[in-house]
């Protein structure tokens, strides 16, 4: 079962990997961006996006957003 301290703990391991963030954008929409995961604070997390697919350069999530389902991240292998 996921908690926020072992989602802090998962992004910690990544960071400076390359991934996919789907957010939830309404009931029925998805948005996607494609960035890399730049650094883990106790609160937070910040992703760098790409420029060329994002009109903002940085976005950050609360842990809760993923433990909600709010966001799914993706990782590159």
């Amino acid at each position: 079962m996921l908690t926020i301290d072992s989602i802090k703990e998962l992004l910690k391991e990544h960071v400076g990997d390359r991934l996919k963030i789907i957010a939830q954008a309404g009931r029925k929409r998805k948005i996607e961006h494609f960035g890399v995961l730049k650094e883990v604070y106790p609160a937070v997390f910040i992703v760098d996006l790409d420029k060329e697919s994002d009109s903002f350069e940085r976005i950050s999530y609360s842990y809760r957003d993923v433990l909600t389902k709010d966001i799914e991240l993706i990782f590159s292998e």
